[in-house]
């Protein structure tokens, strides 16, 4: 008799919705990634990661386009509309997904902070910014034309 397949724990993928995954065991070692490599990558303050063993994830859509960003790590990433969706250590049997690919980003809470001598000094008051809805400041016609192109937070 064979094995019925596993329901995933999570699901994600790009914002075009041309690359989409599935994580079949719970993300661990949730972290934020202050390096230089990580900043450009994802055009940010910081990467947000979290992993689980290479074999629990399925992609279930589309392929990933790599950038070996160094001789140690590779970086995944959607070709089409270019969203950073995965960091690996070419050596380790353990790969990590941006958080906010992730379909319920929320699910998960980073539990360290990696490369903080690359730390830009901003990141250490924004909590103190005011800060304001989108709706806030945009007239309904502005509003209207902001309408999301992304694909849906599902498969």
């Amino acid at each position: 008799m064979s094995e019925a397949k596993a329901d995933p724990v999570m699901t994600g993928g790009c914002q075009c919705g041309a690359v989409r995954y599935a994580l079949m065991s719970e993300p661990t070692h949730a972290s934020i990634c202050h390096c230089r490599m990580c900043q450009k990558a994802f055009g940010s303050y910081f990467a947000p990661l979290t992993g689980v063993p290479k074999k629990d994830l399925v992609w279930t859509k589309g392929s990933l386009s790599i950038f070996k960003s160094s001789e140690a790590v590779e970086r995944g990433f959607c070709r089409d509309c270019g969203t950073p969706l995965t960091f690996r250590y070419i050596e380790r049997d353990r790969i990590t997904v941006s958080i906010g690919s992730l379909d319920d980003p929320g699910r998960v809470q980073p539990e360290i902070q990696y490369g903080i001598e690359s730390r830009l000094p901003a990141f250490e008051t924004l909590d103190t910014l005011p800060g304001e809805k989108t709706e806030d400041g945009a007239t309904p016609e502005e509003l209207a034309r902001m309408r999301s192109r992304q694909h849906p937070d599902h498969n």
